[in-house]
């Protein structure tokens, strides 16, 4: 069976932003409507570099399987991993799109899955 994080990751690989790679991975679904809806929350939401985009697709999975009370855990164990939940600052040691870049944005990407999952397992 294959894990939730190496779905996100896998996801990520195939060219997938982080929210749609953890939206997918962690809730299953694959409406393409709600999946397009994803698109604008990558690099920070709107490519503004603020909150990571792995973050709005942990939040919107905990919505779809109504736990979204969990939202500020999530935050939470985001931020007690990566120090910040800003995507510049996520990004900040990296040229933008470097392969270095990505391989660190892939990491955040199925680190924050993994913790949607923890979340959703812990309150089932």
């Amino acid at each position: 069976m294959t894990s939730v994080k190496e779905i996100a990751g896998e996801l990520f690989d195939e060219g997938h932003s982080c929210t749609r790679s953890v939206l997918q991975a962690t809730a299953g679904s694959s409406n393409q409507e709600l999946l397009a809806a994803t698109a604008g929350f990558s690099c920070g939401i709107g490519k503004s570099g603020c909150l990571c985009g792995a973050i709005t697709g942990g939040i919107m999975a905990l919505g779809l399987k109504w736990r979204a009370d969990c939202s500020a855990d999530l935050m939470s164990a985001f931020k007690e991993a990566f120090q910040t939940t800003c995507c510049r600052g996520l990004s900040k040691s990296y040229a933008w799109g470097s392969e270095e870049h990505q391989a660190n944005c892939r990491k955040i990407t199925v680190a924050t899955a993994g913790l949607v999952e923890e979340l959703l397992f812990d309150q089932e």
